[in-house]
């Protein structure tokens, strides 16, 4: 009897969860591995570091969402290397004998380099870096209460590096709390001295976008008190100081990272199959050159095709899409059949700055306002993968639109007590392999 073909997918995100997804059921066993044992939505995990959703409503535990596959396997480990040779993975837990292997860990914070910045800054990649901004954010409106009055404007002052989506929809989501809900929750306190302000290096907000959606974009932020400041590069942050390479200096205590990405990277791949920003150079089939059997998809795919001679957005849309046409071509291989070239076709791209206020740009015309902020909750309701989750979320936003609140705000501080890291046994399967199928 032949022998089942194994494919390990090295990563959660977007692109590892839609593959395994569409991989199962079929004649392949698949096995996903991530860090995590969820997967995170990361398109609303700026309103989770604004205290307006909870953790839980943008994350979905993994084995929940394969508890029926009959091909789906997971393990929880950190990925460490890879040997093409031999086709082994490496993990914390153990090493896996791979037939295919498919690179979906995504990107990371880019700090370009800069150590004081990657020590001083907030970053919002995950989660728990969500989690522990809202924190800050909280923590530093019951410090303005205390704080000596030479020391309340860095305090104050929250610095937002970065003027993409994340940036501008963390803009917004931190000028409505300054407007709708500090002045209720410390009325003894007068938070007119908040000031947020937006760097972005190049000249727009929104690069990518249209040139309506980049003017309005700034307006929105404009309008709503916030401090744009385009053709503006960081040049260092010690913790205190914001310096520009204008020479300009902002006092802050509060600086929040969201100025790009760059890719995770394995050992064991070639220094030759990486291009700029630590992304895997690929085939139009999602396959690394020259490395047979090793694919990637999602932030950390660099695909050249005509339509996009210089790689992909990286974006969600872009990784889900690269996943379906993977998972298609490995059933073609699989019935002997020929595979087929991905070319992304464009949906568009849209972006929130508050209530009633976003950009949509679509293939062949773009909008903006109340229209383009009820198409930018709709389409992420629908990505969201669980009916609980979707009810949830549609709750919350309903009551903070009718309310402009939330009830979210939530401070939670850690015990700092450290829990002894109890090693677990390494139990073998039968053959000896490695094979969690077995």
């Amino acid at each position: 009897m032949e022998t089942r073909k194994r494919i390990i997918i090295a990563g959660a995100g977007f692109g590892g969860l839609q593959l395994a997804q569409d991989l199962q059921n079929t004649d392949y066993d698949v096995l996903l591995i991530d860090k995590n044992n969820y997967h995170q939505f990361q398109p609303l995990m700026y309103q989770v570091a604004t205290a307006r959703l909870e953790p839980a409503s943008i994350s979905f535990p993994l084995r929940k969402v394969f508890q029926y596959s009959k091909n789906v396997r997971i393990r929880i480990a950190d990925v460490l290397g890879v040997d093409t040779t031999s086709k082994t993975l490496r993990t914390s837990i153990e090493d896996f004998q791979y037939d295919y292997l498919v690179l979906a860990f995504g990107c990371t914070t880019n700090y370009f380099g800069n150590k004081e910045v990657e020590q001083f800054t907030f970053p919002m990649k995950s989660v728990p870096e969500a989690i522990q901004l809202r924190n800050r954010i909280l923590q530093t409106f019951e410090d303005a209460l205390i704080v000596k009055p030479e020391d309340l404007q860095p305090l104050m002052n929250f610095v937002i590096v970065g003027g993409g989506p994340t940036g501008v929809e963390l803009a917004g989501a931190l000028s409505e709390m300054k407007k709708n809900i500090l002045p209720r929750d410390y009325p003894d306190k007068d938070f007119s001295k908040l000031t947020i302000y937006l760097l972005e290096g190049s000249p727009f907000t929104l690069s990518p976008m249209s040139d309506d959606s980049r003017k309005m974009s700034r307006k929105y932020l404009e309008d709503l008190g916030v401090i744009v400041k385009t053709s503006t590069v960081v040049s260092n942050y010690d913790g205190r100081t914001v310096s520009l390479q204008s020479g300009e200096k902002i006092e802050a205590l509060n600086v929040i990272w969201a100025a790009g990405v760059t890719g995770n990277t394995i050992e064991g791949i070639p220094t030759e199959n990486m291009t700029r920003g630590n992304r895997f150079t690929t085939n139009r089939f999602s396959e690394l050159e020259h490395l047979k059997d090793i694919y990637a998809v999602g932030d950390i795919a660099f695909m050249p095709t005509p339509k996009y001679p210089k790689g992909h957005p990286q974006v969600a849309s872009v990784a889900i899409a690269h996943a379906k046409a993977l998972a298609k071509n490995f059933k073609k291989l699989s019935e002997g059949k020929k595979l087929e070239l991905f070319e992304y076709h464009d949906k568009g791209s849209m972006a929130t700055v508050g209530k009633r206020k976003a950009v949509v740009d679509l293939p062949k015309f773009s909008f903006q306002g109340r229209l383009a902020w009820l198409t930018w909750m709709f389409v992420h309701l629908m990505l969201i993968l669980s009916v609980k989750n979707k009810l949830s979320i549609f709750i919350t936003w309903m009551y903070s639109y009718f309310n402009n609140d939330s009830t979210l705000r939530v401070l939670l501080r850690s015990t700092n007590k450290k829990v002894e890291n109890i090693p677990l046994p390494k139990i073998p399967s039968p053959d000896g392999s490695g094979n969690p199928f077995l």
